[in-house]
């Protein structure tokens, strides 16, 4: 993609304002899981999505925005955003908004291990220092051992593997299918796979400002996802990797308003060492690509 600098920078301003919205979703999540139990706030974002993105979908491109030559994939894709988004509510209910975050964002880093142990692909001593590195953060926030440490501390790595497989199985289907193809059936999928499960969650809300909480998760998701899809179409991707670890900074920004909770210096160096070693793999896509790559025989 020869991307022009204007689009480079509309891309850029894009994914910014995808993280912010991801980071609001995040810490508006965290402070409603004290009265809304978990199952019937992930029912009530997956159902605000894809009804807002059916309303916008539909009319401008009809039924034939449903029309997809892997239904299956998109099922799976849907089942494994699903369940990253009930790893993701149930990681916010136990740590903070910030170093979960940060965990959360070697995502790209576990995509690396993936592609060399089971796609078999080329991996390079300096992505494999990347990968080390991010994970070494990891467990410098997690800290095993420590006194801060406990089982719900493992939670996000269940999302960082099921949100890895996801990103793997989109980079696939990209190729052949629309995104807002896509974006319409991730959010039937999750709605009506969590709906099998919202007559047992489902429970009375008397505080009016739950229910204007709740929309307001499903529209920062639904606004988080379409940016990121408008900032992909502008700008590629590895240009654009690196300004997804603002969202880092947005989500400590919330955690600090919200909840008045400040990391500390080792959780703020854990955040440091993933954020430098996620942005660096990006930089490193971008000089691989600027290579010719010699061809190979078996």
């Amino acid at each position: 993609m020869n991307a022009r600098p204007q689009g480079v920078f509309a891309g850029i301003a894009l994914v910014a304002a995808a993280g912010a919205c991801f980071a609001a979703l995040d810490t508006t999540t965290k402070y409603v899981s004290a009265w809304v139990p978990l199952l019937m706030a992930l029912w009530f974002r997956y159902a605000f999505q894809a009804v807002a993105t059916t309303l916008y979908v539909l009319p401008t491109r009809g039924m034939r925005a449903l029309r997809t030559m892997h239904p299956r994939f998109h099922c799976l894709r849907g089942l494994l955003l699903l369940t990253s988004s009930l790893f993701a509510f149930a990681s916010l209910k136990h740590m903070p908004v910030g170093e979960f975050t940060a965990i959360v964002m070697i995502t790209p880093l576990a995509i690396t291990l993936l592609a060399a142990t089971v796609l078999k692909e080329r991996v390079s001593l300096m992505r494999w220092a990347l990968v080390a590195g991010g994970f070494a953060g990891t467990l410098v926030i997690i800290r095993p051992g420590g006194e801060a440490f406990g089982w719900a501390s493992l939670l996000p790595l269940g999302l960082v593997g099921s949100n890895a497989w996801f990103q793997v199985l989109t980079s696939k289907l990209a190729r052949t299918e629309d995104p807002l193809t896509m974006h319409l059936y991730t959010g039937w999928v999750g709605t009506l796979v969590a709906s099998l499960a919202l007559p047992f969650a489902w429970t009375h809300l008397g505080a009016s400002w739950l229910w204007l909480a709740l929309c307001f998760m499903g529209f920062m998701a639904t606004i988080g996802h379409f940016m990121l899809i408008l900032a992909y179409q502008r700008a590629p991707a590895a240009t654009l990797t690196p300004y997804l670890y603002l969202q880092i900074a947005f989500a400590m920004l919330g955690g600090l308003l919200v909840f008045s909770h400040v990391p500390d210096g080792w959780s703020i160096g854990g955040i440091a060492m993933i954020a430098v070693c996620g942005a660096g793999g990006a930089w490193l896509t971008v000089r691989e690509r600027r290579i010719p790559v010699e061809p190979v025989e078996a």
